[in-house]
């Protein structure tokens, strides 16, 4: 669709037809409630976050299709269904409305929009990317939509947060071969780790719940698609 019309701001498209994200929004969550999705207040978190305002100018138009979408650098922002269930996941635990979560890790932050949905449960997210331009993007998108409680730090994820910190919850947007033994260490007692897990086309979600500091229980969902979590750091010199 091409709105050919006034930009009032980047959180609302106004064109010749009356054209608004807001009905776009609206399908997305009812094609997310159709495929699963059963917690409402994640359904609620994600129709309050303006998808697009993650995304080139030139992929506005798409940003409320379920499907992952470019955002530069050999990297994806997560489709909808995907930054759902893992969120489910990692509130599993709980009922209740509101900041359920202390403090979350997230790894692989990419342009911010899933570290956005975690900051309605979390009173602090601590975020980790590896390529330093989408750091600088992600902390940009955040200021826009005046989000105060994300921290975004460009570093490796393979080492955590590097200071010493537990967390309640920490979510992986990129796929290890096997998930980090070390960052159970990084878990209180009670919190889960939501991971992907595996080889490009062979990859499971996998859900590790710290049962205990000598014990795990692990679950394997669905297949899925990620990026490969890769050691180090990148100024971004190769763009995608």
């Amino acid at each position: 669709m091409r709105c050919a019309g006034i930009f009032t701001e980047r959180f609302l498209i106004v064109s010749s037809s009356g054209f608004t994200f807001t009905r776009v929004k609206d399908q997305m969550i009812q094609q997310l409630l159709d495929m699963g999705i059963k917690d409402f207040r994640v359904l609620d978190a994600l129709s309050q976050v303006p998808r697009h305002i993650f995304l080139d100018q030139a992929l506005w138009s798409r940003a409320y299709e379920n499907r992952a979408l470019t955002i530069g650098y050999k990297q994806t922002i997560s489709q909808p269904y995907i930054v759902a269930r893992m969120t489910e996941h990692l509130l599993s635990h709980s009922s209740k409305r509101g900041k359920v979560l202390n403090q979350v890790l997230e790894i692989g932050s990419g342009c911010g929009y899933q570290s956005a949905v975690l900051s309605h449960f979390a009173n602090d997210v601590f975020a980790v990317e590896r390529i330093k331009p989408l750091v600088t993007k992600s902390r940009e998108n955040l200021s826009e939509l005046k989000i105060r409680n994300v921290i975004v730090k460009h570093a490796d994820g393979f080492n955590g947060w590097e200071e010493d910190l537990k967390f309640d919850g920490i979510i992986c947007a990129a796929a290890p071969r096997q998930y980090p033994e070390d960052l159970l260490d990084l878990l209180e007692v009670g919190g889960k780790l939501v991971i992907p897990v595996g080889l490009e086309g062979k990859q499971k979600l996998y859900v590790v719940t710290k049962k205990s500091e000598t014990q795990n229980d692990e679950i394997v969902h669905e297949e899925v698609a990620f990026v490969p979590m890769l050691p180090g750091v990148s100024n971004g010199e190769v763009s995608g």
